[in-house]
């Protein structure tokens, strides 16, 4: 296993050199704290929102989703504190005038060891215009968050669905924050990706649900392939708190750089739909029981940043061992979410019968299975290593036993397995089953 100080390094240049994530705009030089998902990047980050999804909305009956727009009516903003308190400490060097988070710097500039000037308050959303005109009445934000679109759209869902309380509006989408500080990757970048859930609930009963949302946070760890020893769940002390926020715990988990925050959950109490039925002048309480008066429900917000998410996935799976007397690099991803789920090769590219045989094979899995990828670039042995090296779970190779040269072995191919190296005939028809 690589070491801590350079596992790091090792981590963003394979996404590079194997197409999972690259620095947005390169070829201008790169833009900071913002990065691209390229081919296998994307089916990664797919793959885990799709499993989140299925498994917090899809997989229950007291939750649905929403796809809110990422630009909202600015009053929301003021609404909810954004506008006023959404900020981080800022300060800038006098000489070299580059700027820093407070939090994150010492007495001098770690650039010119220059000295810096007060700190004052950066509010990070970015702004922009809305409409033809150019004035106060056209500024708007990009969306810090994405809790914001679910409790606009609260009174819609309780008006169409008629939910019964406790039941919850779960959200997955873009939020920008003018970070002054973009770093650690796609730790902490300027453009990212958020799975969230707002989960309605009486105020009595908050605890009990929050506790579960706890425990349900780690079961997701699990089911990803994150390790139980690398996580730990964090009561956020309350100067520290969100200021929406009457209880906090955030799940930590040991990145290369440190442990850090991973996902966060917090009881967000009825503060968002008391303060928007306050600004908006729209009654926003539900009836939950007849007979009984209407009442603004309490929150409680888990929350998973996509990202840091994947971030912490490829953390966990990169793994380096010795096969066959030679030294590899290989990504462990759980099948669930593997951006490949099988390879198809023919032995030999050259030998027609072989290839027809590994494209019919592979056409087969690919309608079943779509995930699948063909490769026959190189030697075995080097589309073994770059499979291993995308977290490919199985490489399945055609050879003149396919054919029929033993006849006990015909309609067999070879299986291997990433993780051991291990490789075993197995019957064509059994293909789906196995990887599945």
């Amino acid at each position: 296993m690589a070491s801590e100080s350079d596992l790091m390094e090792k981590i963003v240049s394979l996404c590079k050199r194997r197409g999972f994530i690259f620095p947005g705009s390169e070829i201008y030089g790169g833009y900071a704290g913002f990065w691209d998902y390229g081919p296998f990047g994307v089916e990664l980050k797919n793959n885990v929102k799709q499993l989140w999804w299925r498994t917090f909305v899809q997989g229950r009956d007291d939750m649905v989703g929403v796809d809110a727009a990422i630009i909202m009516q600015p009053k929301a903003w003021e609404a909810s504190g954004h506008v006023s308190g959404f900020s981080d400490p800022l300060v800038e060097c006098k000489k070299c005038h580059h700027r820093f988070r407070a939090d994150q710097v010492g007495d001098k500039c770690p650039d010119c060891t220059g000295e810096f000037g007060p700190v004052r308050q950066f509010n990070m959303m970015f702004k922009t215009e809305v409409g033809a005109t150019e004035d106060a009445t056209s500024v708007s934000y990009l969306r810090p968050e994405t809790a914001g679109g679910i409790f606009m759209n609260f009174k819609n869902i309780v008006d169409t669905i008629h939910p019964k309380l406790p039941f919850g509006i779960a959200q997955i989408g873009k939020a920008f924050r003018n970070e002054i500080a973009p770093r650690d990757f796609i730790f902490r970048s300027r453009e990212f990706e958020q799975m969230e859930v707002e989960y309605f609930v009486r105020e009595g009963e908050w605890r009990q649900y929050f506790d579960e949302w706890q425990k349900l946070q780690l079961e997701f760890a699990d089911m990803i392939g994150l390790e139980r020893s690398r996580i730990h769940q964090i009561e956020v002390a309350a100067e520290d708190r969100a200021h929406y926020s009457k209880h906090s715990v955030d799940t930590e988990f040991d990145f290369p750089f440190g442990q850090k925050e991973l996902w966060g959950l917090a009881y967000r109490t009825d503060f968002d739909l008391s303060a928007h039925q306050k600004t908006s002048g729209q009654n926003l309480a539900m009836q939950d029981k007849e007979g009984e008066p209407a009442i603004i429900p309490h929150v409680v917000e888990p929350t998973f940043g996509v990202d840091r998410t994947i971030l912490a996935i490829l953390s966990s799976a990169y793994t380096e061992d010795e096969l066959g007397g030679e030294k590899r690099v290989y990504l462990r991803f759980p099948s669930a979410i593997a951006p490949v789920k099988a390879a198809v090769f023919p032995l030999l590219k050259n030998k027609p019968e072989l290839v027809a045989k590994a494209r019919e094979i592979y056409s087969m899995l690919k309608k079943e299975i779509p995930q699948v990828m063909w490769d026959d670039n190189g030697n075995i042995g080097k589309r073994y290593r770059r499979q291993d090296e995308i977290g490919t779970p199985y490489c399945i190779t055609v050879d003149f036993d396919t054919l029929g040269e033993k006849p006990e072995l015909k309609d067999t191919v070879t299986l291997r397995d990433r993780d051991t190296g291990e490789q075993k005939r197995v019957n064509i028809e059994e293909l789906v089953s196995m990887i599945r």
